[in-house]
């Protein structure tokens, strides 16, 4: 007669095997698991991982390395693997190694110096080659002849190239985003942050069109301290011109033009471009470390000069009234998402915020109960899109509120999304209600108006829109797979 054990103690008990070796630590885990075992019954979704261990030690000794921890997947007989990597690698910057030091690529080559290989007796010299196709293999040259060898791949942590920010881990060549983690992807914002949304900072943007009475140098605007991305442009037989806080000409001044290139300034590198025909850009990343007045020099009547940066929040008010003194009126800032005004009408200067700040919650009534998987299959399988997305602003108007979000992760499309979308929600007070700056997955249909000028992602009445965590992100999946054909 077959023996059929209790689901749950199945679950924990393959639990403790893979395990066992790390048992004590994991004992809240394990009772996680088993309570979780004892729910899910015959769910047959990925694994769930265990939580991260700890850093390893740099694999250099000096300079740049890498730095791995790792995770286990457990899962029961049946389930799928987890989704994700086991493995993540962060670099590790230690001092710099002293002069004379050997590579560390080269180093690896020379422990085959004098060990037979090629399957004869003779011995080589091996130095690096780097016009292999592989860069994170260990090709070698063998010293004085017209041949290299490649003994497998370098260690993790060996540079791609030599003067290259990539490292080589596991065999492939990454590069460490903003945060650290090699391959990672993650780059600063416009405000500088890492992985941010652009939201502590304001866009700023405007058109200089003053013509002039008399040639020679006009102000055009002060570039404020802390200024980011920075990019003026104009066209015309007229010069841009830079001036630093005491008064000193980066650019085009003193009655001498300067040639096209790379310039320092507050602690920032310009770019001065000056094409053959009559248009200049200048263009800095930043954050500049003082004030820069911007000029033009006007030898005809001036078209525009325009130019943008971005600015911390808390500069915004010293540098609106520093520029209101100078006679230039300022209208208030507007949503970073105001259509631009023609080209051919003046355009009043203007601070633009990055997002729509977030506003108090509004007293309304409570939800329907949209809890369950019955309530989740029912809006998987008939919506048109399902994907995550972090809230970045939201605008509430007298019928209807909308939401805009950074798409992160499709699970469904009908037709492609755009990495930022408006979703739109019925009615002041939504249902569900979606708090800018989180993690949801949603399930939104498509709604085109009949005389086809509007094509809106519509998130329904008691809907379908959950915080995103990797439990939700299992079951939406697991839901994927149960929708009829």
């Amino acid at each position: 007669m077959a023996i059929h054990p209790d689901p749950a103690l199945h679950c924990l008990l393959v639990t403790l095997c893979s395990l066992k070796p790390r048992l004590f630590p994991l004992l809240p885990f394990l009772l996680w698991t088993l309570l979780s075992c004892d729910l899910r019954g015959a769910a047959q979704g990925p694994g769930e991982w265990t939580p991260w261990g700890s850093w390893s030690r740099c694999s250099s000794s000096c300079g740049r390395g890498v730095s791995v921890r790792r995770r286990q997947c457990v899962r029961l007989p049946g389930e799928e693997l987890c989704w994700g990597d086991s493995h993540e690698y962060r670099v590790c910057q230690l001092p710099d190694c002293p002069p004379g030091t050997t590579p560390f690529r080269d180093l690896q080559c020379s422990l085959y110096n004098g060990h037979p290989v090629l399957d004869t007796q003779k011995t080589y010299q091996w130095v690096p080659f780097h016009g292999a196709p592989n860069v994170c293999d260990l090709n070698c040259l063998a010293e004085g002849h017209a041949f290299y060898h490649s003994f497998g791949r370098v260690l993790d942590g060996t540079p791609c190239t030599p003067g290259t920010q990539g490292l080589c881990v596991a065999g492939r060549c990454l590069s460490a985003g903003c945060d650290g983690i090699l391959g990672s992807g993650t780059l600063e914002d416009r405000c500088g942050l890492c992985g941010g949304a652009n939201d502590s900072c304001l866009f700023v943007q405007r058109v200089f069109r003053d013509a002039g009475a008399f040639a020679g140098f006009w102000n055009v605007t002060l570039i404020p301290e802390g200024a980011r991305h920075i990019r003026v442009a104009q066209r015309s037989h007229n010069h841009l011109a830079l001036v630093t806080r005491g008064g000193h000409y980066v650019l085009n001044g003193d009655g001498v033009l300067s040639p096209p290139g790379t310039y320092e300034a507050a602690g920032t590198r310009v770019v001065y471009t000056r094409s053959a025909g009559p248009e200049e850009t200048l263009q800095a990343t930043g954050p500049t470390s003082q004030e820069l007045l911007l000029q033009v020099l006007l030898r005809e009547p001036n078209p525009g000069v325009h130019f943008e940066f971005w600015l911390p929040r808390e500069r915004y008010g010293p540098f609106q009234a520093q520029v209101q003194a100078l006679g230039w009126p300022l209208r208030q800032p507007q949503p970073r998402e105001v259509e631009p005004q023609p080209a051919e009408t003046p355009v009043v200067p203007e601070a633009i915020p990055a997002r729509v700040a977030s506003l108090p919650p509004d007293p309304c009534g409570p939800c329907p109960d949209s809890r369950g998987r019955a309530h989740r299959l029912l809006h998987y399988c008939g919506s048109d899109f399902v994907f995550q997305a972090r809230v970045l602003g939201r605008h509430r108007q007298a019928q209807e509120t909308r939401y805009e979000v950074r798409v992160l992760l499709i699970y469904k499309s009908r037709t492609p999304l755009r990495t930022r979308e408006y979703v739109w929600a019925p009615g002041h007070c939504p249902c569900p209600p979606l708090a800018p700056h989180r993690e949801y997955l949603l399930a939104a249909r498509r709604l085109v108006s009949p005389d086809g000028t509007q094509d809106r992602l519509l998130l329904p009445h008691a809907g379908y829109a959950r915080l995103w965590s990797p439990a939700e992100d299992s079951r939406v999946r697991l839901a994927a797979r149960r929708c009829p054909v």
